[in-house]
């Protein structure tokens, strides 16, 4: 494949958290693992978040020195490959000169989850995508705009989309119709959350016999609305199986994060709760909850699977990566990631307790099958190369 000057976007120094750092800088890793001269880029316009004091602010400084020392810690020489613009247009990283430099030699120019301003200069690199990580909550827009009754923010939202010579999303099932999620207007490719498995690949077995998950409770206040349907976050589904303990003698764990979650309601019906943001402050500290733990039980947000969107989440792909089996509820995905062992698809109660009590019984084989589906089907450089291929590059 030719080698190709790539810029990817994200989020990572905007909100500080260890599973969001995984899920963009990936990206890079994987592009310049793969031969590609490549460069993270941040510049949504947004004030940055101190989760220590659970507010914005316009101060970055902190926020900037940590995804430094992420980058330099995930790979040596990666500390050099990122800018970081922030709310006041401060360069942190690459300097001004540096990142135009890089733009103005750019040949893609790839909006990782809507995040980035597409500035005059960004618009002039000759392949740009956008890539749709949040199924339906990217495309809530669309209806309206076809109908001729869009709003103005529904309108600019549809109008920014239109301005990428490419779209992927992770909810492979959109376009199809069996999916909900609007398709209008633009062909969503199906990609997958790439992930560099030696960065999680460990011989070392669990060290706490718990089923485990990260999650934010519900992402905002009103779910989207599509054609008259009000759609919710995970705290929609957690209702279907919220007695899910006092039916098994597993012990299930939250890392709870956003949202507002009713603690006190979950506890009672045996949940095991501990703080999101303790699990997941870096990486490594995230990294290594995932590794410890035996497997993943987790439910999706209501919006990917009542629209059955085929998403699959990039933090089950790590613990797959790790060698931890997951059990998680079916958006679609089964009609193409194998499911049966190591991914333990669920739609019911029964369902899902049957897939806990599967990895119980036989652990090992279930870790085998996660690692090796986790290496055929998100290995960063089969997904990024799918990726460029499927652009026209």
């Amino acid at each position: 494949m030719k080698k190709q000057t790539i810029i990817v976007t994200g989020m990572a120094a905007t909100f500080p958290i260890g599973g969001v750092a995984w899920d963009y800088l990936q990206y890079l890793l994987g592009f310049v693992r793969m031969g590609h001269d490549a460069y993270y880029l941040e510049d949504s316009g947004n004030w940055t978040f101190d989760p220590l004091q659970g507010t914005f602010t316009d101060d970055a400084a902190a926020n900037a020195a940590y995804l430094a020392d992420c980058l330099k810690r995930l790979e040596p020489g990666l500390e050099n490959r990122f800018c970081f613009r922030d709310t006041h247009d401060n360069h942190w990283g690459l300097t001004r000169e540096q990142l135009q430099a890089v733009v103005q030699r750019a040949d893609v120019f790839i909006n990782i989850s809507t995040t980035c301003q597409l500035r005059e200069e960004y618009a002039k690199i000759p392949m740009k995508i956008l890539l749709d990580s949040d199924p339906l909550y990217t495309q809530t827009s669309i209806p309206a705009f076809v109908a001729g009754t869009a709003d103005e923010k529904q309108r600019q939202s549809v109008e920014k989309m239109k301005c990428y010579d490419a779209h992927f999303s992770f909810g492979e099932h959109v376009g199809k119709d069996t999916c909900r999620v609007p398709a209008d207007i633009f062909t969503w490719r199906p990609t997958r959350q790439p992930i560099v498995i030696d960065c999680w690949k460990t011989e070392a077995a669990f060290t706490r016999e718990l089923f485990t998950t990260v999650l934010s409770w519900q992402p905002v206040e009103k779910g989207p609305v599509v054609n008259g349907v009000e759609y919710g976050g995970k705290n929609v589904e957690f209702e279907k199986f919220i007695d899910l303990p006092k039916r098994t003698s597993a012990t299930l764990e939250l890392a709870l994060g956003g949202g507002k979650a009713p603690k006190e309601k979950l506890a009672d019906y045996g949940w095991k709760l501990v703080d999101g943001y303790d699990m997941s402050s870096t990486p490594w500290i995230y990294r290594d909850y995932i590794q410890n733990s035996m497997a993943e039980f987790s439910m999706a947000k209501n919006a990917y699977v009542a629209t059955r969107s085929g998403w699959f989440s990039c933090r089950s792909a790590c613990y797959m990566a790790a060698g931890r089996p997951v059990v998680v509820q079916d958006t679609g995905f089964s009609d193409f990631i194998p499911t049966g062992e190591g991914v333990l698809a669920f739609t019911t109660i029964d369902e899902a307790l049957a897939g806990i009590e599967a990895i119980r019984s036989d652990w090992s084989r279930h870790a085998k099958a996660a690692y090796d589906i986790a290496k055929e089907y998100f290995d960063s450089a089969k997904v990024l190369g799918a990726m460029l291929k499927d652009a026209g590059l």
